[in-house]
């Protein structure tokens, strides 16, 4: 029997285990971290979204992937 993570509905991945609410957790906080990170230096919305986009973008896909892999 395989263990699910996450359940899929539409383009997002749902946690339905621990294992998932982990990866949820860490995924928000890591890019709230880097928001608030490139937000202090930042001198206007399009420094932020540059700023942000090399970091989040990656960890985006990875959660992705993730959930493609540990879904119904």
């Amino acid at each position: 029997m395989k263990n699910y993570w996450f359940k899929k509905i539409g383009w997002l991945y749902i946690p339905t285990s621990w294992q998932g609410f982990v990866i949820v957790t860490v995924f928000i906080a890591f890019c709230l971290h880097i928001f608030l990170f490139i937000d202090s230096s930042s001198h206007s919305v399009s420094d932020i979204v540059y700023g942000i986009f090399p970091y989040i973008i990656p960890a985006l896909l990875v959660y992705l992937w993730i959930g493609s892999e540990k879904s119904k």
